[in-house]
């Protein structure tokens, strides 16, 4: 029997892809978290194979600091990303594999449950579209910091609300949110995230 944590966001999709394993006999949905700060609190007491998770998991702390956090403490326990994306931060988690895995949100169920398979196996798992993309991606000019402050920008927040989620001055944030629409070479923060997105620097 395969043991899955199945950390996902949204509610139709959780219990959609738990029906679909469920179908295949030999894999068991044990734990679902629905936050990022709940996933090592979840499976680290648990028998696990492996943990398919949401790249877009809302919570703290990043999905990179989940991930390796999770391969440090519990190197039995495979994490298979579903991405929407390439993206900067994927690449820093295939230093991981093939403990880390990842695939499209679009892969088919045959490809899915394939996937699961083999990281359980320990070989590593990659869509194909994910590494063209990762091929074709351009150096990443945005910094780290500039990275975190336009990613906390994705749904409009305000500068004083990411100013106080990260601990900085208003007035930093600023100038991060500054360069990074520099670099970028777009308009606004919200076309800036559009462009980094579109080139997977975030």
């Amino acid at each position: 029997m395969i043991d899955i944590a199945l950390a996902q966001r949204a509610v139709l999709w959780r219990e959609g892809l738990a029906a679909l394993l469920g179908r295949e006999g030999d894999f068991r949905v044990v734990v679902r978290p629905t936050r990022l700060e709940d996933v090592w609190p979840a499976v680290r007491r648990r028998r696990l194979d492996v943990i398919l998770l949401d790249a877009e998991l809302p919570g703290d702390p990043a999905m990179d600091a989940v991930c390796a956090q999770l391969c440090e403490r519990r190197p039995d326990i495979k994490v298979l990303i579903l991405v929407e994306r390439w993206a900067a931060t994927l690449a820093v988690l295939t230093r991981l594999a093939p403990q880390t895995g990842f695939l499209t949100v679009d892969a088919s169920p045959a490809q899915l449950v394939d996937g699961l398979r083999r990281i359980v196996d320990g070989k590593p798992v990659l869509d194909l579209e994910l590494a063209v993309a990762a091929l074709s991606a351009g150096d990443n000019p945005l910094t780290d910091r500039e990275r975190e402050v336009l990613l906390k920008s994705v749904d409009g927040a305000p500068t004083k609300a990411i100013a106080a989620e990260l601990f900085l001055s208003n007035g930093t944030v600023r100038n991060y949110l500054s360069r990074a629409i520099a670099k970028t070479g777009a308009r606004s923060r919200i076309e800036a995230v559009r462009i980094a997105r579109d080139e997977g620097w975030i």
